[in-house]
C-alpha cells in the first residue's frame, strides 16, 4: 500500500510517519501532485496557522488537487480545519470540503477552561468506520485553540467550551482534531482503521 503525507509548511509530519512505522506502515512525504495523485492513501497534517497554510496550499495548487482526490483523506489537527469551509483565524477562506465553519473558542474562566485547548480529552458519538473498535469515550490528545462547529459531516464530538466536532466525514474525505499520532493505542487503532478504508 502506498501511504502519502502532503508536505507542506504546516506540518507535524515526523511524529506522523513514527505513529506510520510504529503499526507497520511506511509513508513518503511529498508535495509532487502525481506522486499523490497515485497514492492509495492520503494524510494532511497540520500546526500552524490557518491563512499561512493555505496560501502556502494555493501557491501550490494543492488545495486544489486535495479537492480533486478520490481515494481516502484523513485530515489531522488544522488539516482538518483546512478542509472546512472558513476559518475566523484571520478570516481565512479555506477548502470547503465539509461545510462546517471553523470558530474560536472563548475562554470560560469561570470554568477554568483556558485556550488553547491541550492535553486529553473523551471523544463521542462515534461512528463510521474510522472509529471501528474505538470504544465511546476514548480519550485522544488535543491541541487547539479553534474548532469545528457540529453539522452534518460530523462523525465525532468533544466538549470543551461547548461541544463540536472532534472528527469529520464526507464521501472520501476524513478529518480528525485531535492528535491520532500522540494519542497513544486509542490513536494507533484510528490510524489502522483510516489505512484499511
Amino acid at each position: 500500500m502506498k501511504v502519502v503525507i502532503v508536505k507542506y509548511n504546516a506540518g507535524n509530519i515526523q511524529s506522523v510517519q513514527y505513529a506510520l512505522e510504529r503499526i507497520g506502515a511506511s509513508a513518503l512525504v511529498t508535495d509532487d501532485h502525481e506522486l499523490i495523485r497515485s497514492a492509495d492513501k492520503v494524510i494532511f497534517p497540520g500546526v500552524g496557522e490557518a491563512s499561512t497554510a493555505m496560501h502556502y496550499l494555493e501557491s501550490k495548487s494543492l488545495d486544489v488537487l486535495i479537492k480533486e482526490l478520490q481515494q481516502p483523506v484523513l485530515g489531522i489537527c488544522l488539516g482538518m480545519q483546512l478542509m472546512c469551509k472558513h476559518s475566523e483565524e484571520n478570516d481565512t477562506d479555506c477548502m470547503g470540503i465539509f461545510d462546517e465553519q471553523v470558530k474560536l473558542f472563548q475562554p470560560v474562566k469561570s470554568a477554568g477552561l483556558k485556550v488553547p485547548q491541550i492535553g486529553w480529552n473523551t471523544i463521542s458519538d462515534l461512528s463510521t468506520h474510522l472509529f471501528k473498535d474505538v470504544p465511546e469515550n476514548s480519550f485522544c490528545y488535543f491541541v487547539h485553540g479553534y474548532y469545528a462547529s457540529k453539522g452534518e459531516h460530523t462523525i465525532a464530538t468533544t466538549d470543551y467550551v461547548q461541544p463540536y466536532s472532534a472528527a469529520l466525514h464526507r464521501d472520501n474525505f476524513y478529518g480528525v482534531q485531535f492528535h491520532p499520532e500522540k494519542s497513544a493505542a486509542v490513536g494507533e487503532q484510528i490510524l489502522k482503521n483510516f489505512l484499511t478504508l
